[in-house]
């Protein structure tokens, strides 16, 4: 940013920016990438979580207590989302994708930016009701690793089971949700048979490389709070990482429409914003 501009920053922008460089230097998490004012209204949140009248505060507790920057992860990273969160999409999968899928011996889908893990075990059951689930290993990432936690126990309140129950109906399910957990002490388990097919690791989009040839790419409402330079880098990962005609899926505000990376993909399914990589790319 020049200096005309850096002029014009209020002390709230230029504690910010200090902030995310001493998360950087102090536990390489980059969030340079993100967007502003996502990141604004979530540590504004923070700052009430933490009894801190600015960010310089807020900063200084985070270097000097242990304990403040694990807790101030679940502001900075959105960890909203539900099993089969817009059935389209999945019935969409189901339909367009899965029969292309069962052409391969072996399946790899990579889940990314899967906070407390529902779409992975989203993956796993519509692949189980398709009988690919033997074949096929799923890589759920993440950088906030208390959410990679939550994730790889499979536990979610009994009540939200209703809502993911109807989610899964109008996907297209094959199969009753309760099939694959167990209610117990007003929560439900999902079954150990679809974790032993999730692979839960962190990785983060903002620094890290290609780690495996994947056929299918999930990663929705995660690059809507990424600037366009992060967006553009989140899109070659997942480029590279697809094996030839791959397919991709976004969350339903985002698109490689103006992506430096869109000629790289055909486009599927505009409303469900799914992609299919080019033979050229």
């Amino acid at each position: 940013m020049d200096a005309e501009i850096d002029a014009g920053l209020s002390d709230f922008d230029i504690e910010l920016r200090l902030l995310i460089e001493a998360i950087y230097l102090k536990f390489h998490y980059d969030f340079r990438g993100y967007a502003p004012a996502s990141l604004k209204r979530r540590l504004r949140k923070a700052m009430e979580r933490f009894g801190c009248r600015s960010l310089s505060q807020l900063q200084d507790r985070m270097l000097r207590d242990a304990t403040v920057f694990p807790a101030l992860m679940d502001y900075m990273t959105v960890q909203v989302s539900e099993l089969f969160r817009d059935p389209s999409f999945f019935r969409a999968l189901r339909q367009q994708v899965i029969p292309l899928l069962r052409t391969y011996p072996h399946i790899k889908i990579w889940v990314a930016g899967c906070s407390t893990g529902e779409e992975a075990y989203s993956m796993a059951i519509l692949m189980r009701e398709e009988g690919l689930l033997d074949r096929t290993l799923i890589y759920a990432t993440d950088i906030n690793l208390q959410a990679l936690e939550a994730a790889q126990a499979g536990v979610y309140r009994l009540d939200r089971l209703a809502g993911f129950s109807e989610n899964h109906r109008q996907s297209g399910g094959h199969s009753s949700l309760s099939d694959h957990y167990t209610a117990a002490y007003g929560n439900a388990v999902f079954d150990k048979s679809l974790r032993k097919n999730i692979v839960f690791s962190d990785h983060s989009l903002a620094t890290d490389s290609v780690f495996a040839e994947v056929h299918l790419v999930s990663c929705r409402n995660v690059m809507i709070y990424f600037n366009r330079a992060l967006q553009d880098r989140a899109l070659g990962l997942f480029r590279d990482s697809l094996c030839r005609q791959g397919f991709l899926g976004l969350g339903s505000k985002e698109s490689i429409r103006f992506s430096a990376h869109g000629d790289a993909f055909n486009e599927l399914s505009q409303y469900d914003r799914i992609y299919q990589k080019r033979d050229n790319a």
